[in-house]
């Protein structure tokens, strides 16, 4: 147990690499005398870094309530903006509820037409009237002995001369 713990200190000596101990213990003094030496330079950085920005850290202390109150206002600012103007915002909501209302008019309004039809085809599949009725006007069918009296188009009039020029 005493040989672990010496082992572990490095206090126990090894004959075989005696010399190879010497050279990392000669390594190890050289760089803690080094680190010894850099220390004060290392410490007075800091004191010049911390008294640079002293200034800058107590007047963050000082204002705090004034910084968060802002960044609170900016955010806040900045979700209104995107709730109205973004990508899903009530600009767009209302343009395409808008559209949405305009084409359930057209949806509604061609239901109509289409009911028409249907009422239409029901017709001429089984009342007599109306397949005469469309017969007569897309045919042009008459019965035996009737007159059809059909009147010319009328004439298509001139352009005058002031429709023309563009006046």
């Amino acid at each position: 147990m005493a040989e672990v713990s010496a082992l572990r200190t490095g206090a126990v000596a090894f004959p075989r690499h005696s010399g190879l101990r010497s050279a990392v213990d000669k390594a190890i003094d050289q760089a803690i005398g080094q680190a010894k030496g850099q220390a004060p330079r290392a410490e007075a950085v800091a004191v010049r870094c911390v008294e640079r920005t002293r200034p800058v850290w107590s007047w963050l202390a000082m204002e705090w309530r004034r910084l968060g109150t802002l960044a609170a206002l900016l955010l806040i600012v900045g979700l209104g903006l995107h709730v109205t103007f973004g990508a899903n915002g009530m600009v767009v909501y209302r343009q395409k509820r808008a559209e949405m209302r305009a084409i359930a008019s057209e949806v509604e309004q061609l239901q109509k037409e289409n009911a028409e039809y249907v009422e239409q085809i029901k017709a001429l599949k089984s009342d007599p009237a109306a397949i005469e009725k469309e017969a007569r006007e897309q045919l042009h069918y008459t019965r035996r002995g009737e007159v059809v009296y059909v009147a010319p188009d009328p004439p298509q009039r001139q352009p005058t001369s002031r429709a023309r020029s563009g006046k």
